[in-house]
């Protein structure tokens, strides 16, 4: 089953229409080579594509010579550039060429986005347009199936996640063997390879703790307790878990009321395929006690995915005050707030009133399972 992804025509509008650079970021396994070989297929231009895993083109893709860069890439309109966090110095590199061959369309790819950032922001400066491709999202789904179908395939997708290859398995015991794979192979590859790290086994054992407290704050100071690490290398990690797409860290919102707590983030999972992977639990929903924190990591997820696809201006928060009063997920963006609960059960539900106390010109909104398609 082919699933369109809504960057694509913009991928395509940028690099026919500009002459940088186009990166995308993104986790392994979810479909960023196959939607460059798309847009290539699309343009209809000769190019020249390289996977970055491949020694032999290291050397000349690292040694800042415009005429061996100008020669490898002679006879091509376009360079695709596949996990390019592999290749030493390759943001001059592209630099120079983007210097020396206007003509020359570059799409780039990378699948942690602390390497690549750190060797091709300040290079590339002006020179590029950055995009983040992720697991399957709903609003990517809604050209494919009706609300009938995609309410029907809610359970599955909070048990197993959304990365691309599941749609293509028919039996359940297929799925989840490949998402095992997924968390085991793919899910440390870029983590580990970088120097930072020395202890596989405790940042495993920092993410089961973290797969248990999806929706609460985390404390650094606990976290260091029980994996056996200082705070300062908790944080390292978790900053690193963050670039290379694992976990998603959401802030707390505040405007210095006392009351207020801003200073402890929670954590999420890009897929929570991946974090019911690390439990080992892909049991169904009726046998699980999981459901609400399922439910409120699916929805974070899938409206990062929307904002980011329709490139809105917004930031995230949750909010939470002292006294009590919570809410879930909290958007700020062109001059207006809003703020919503994810409701998984059929509870009795009321407004916090400490919330429209405190920000009477907030928007307010429960998303639960009759309305949740309009939220993503």
């Amino acid at each position: 089953m082919k699933i369109p992804r809504l960057i694509l025509p913009q991928i395509i509008d940028r690099l026919s229409t500009s002459d940088k650079a186009v990166v995308i970021y993104g986790p392994r396994q979810v479909g960023k080579t196959t939607l460059c070989r798309e847009v290539i297929d699309h343009l209809g231009l000769k190019a020249l594509t390289v996977n970055a895993d491949e020694l032999r083109y290291l050397d000349v893709l690292s040694s800042r010579d415009h005429r061996k860069l100008l020669d490898f890439v002679s006879n091509h309109q376009l360079l695709f550039l596949d996990e390019a966090q592999r290749i030493p110095d390759i943001g001059i590199n592209l630099k120079i060429l983007i210097d020396n061959a206007p003509h020359l369309k570059i799409l780039v790819t990378g699948s942690s986005s602390f390497e690549l950032a750190s060797t091709i922001s300040e290079p590339l400066t002006g020179r590029k347009w950055v995009y983040s491709l992720y697991p399957i999202a709903t609003c990517e789904l809604k050209a494919l199936f009706n609300p009938f179908e995609l309410n029907s395939q809610i359970e599955e997708r909070l048990i197993l996640g959304s990365y691309p290859q599941l749609f293509q398995f028919e039996r359940f015991d297929q799925k989840c063997d490949y998402i095992r794979q997924v968390a085991s192979d793919y899910l440390y590859k870029d983590l580990l390879a970088l120097h930072e790290v020395r202890h596989a086994d405790k940042i495993r054992k920092l993410l089961k703790l973290l797969a248990f407290q999806i929706g609460n704050e985390v404390s650094l100071t606990e976290l260091g307790t029980q994996v056996e690490m200082s705070k300062e290398t908790v944080a390292r990690y978790l900053d690193l878990l963050e670039k290379t797409f694992v976990l998603y860290p959401l802030t707390g919102f505040s405007r210095n009321l006392r009351k207020e707590v801003s200073k402890m983030n929670k954590y999420y999972f890009y897929d929570v395929g991946v974090r019911n992977s690390l439990i080992d639990n892909f049991k169904p929903l009726s046998e699980r006690d999981d459901h609400g924190a399922l439910w409120e990591n699916f929805l974070m997820m899938e409206r990062l995915k929307l904002n980011h696809y329709q490139r809105k201006a917004v930031t995230s928060y949750f909010w939470r005050t002292y006294t009590g009063g919570e809410v879930d997920y909290v958007e700020e963006g062109g001059g207006a707030l809003a703020g919503f609960e994810f409701k998984w059960g059929g509870k009795k539900r009321k407004h916090p009133a400490s919330w429209l106390s405190h920000y009477p010109q907030a928007k307010y909104q429960f998303i639960d399972r009759e309305n949740w398609l309009n939220f993503v």
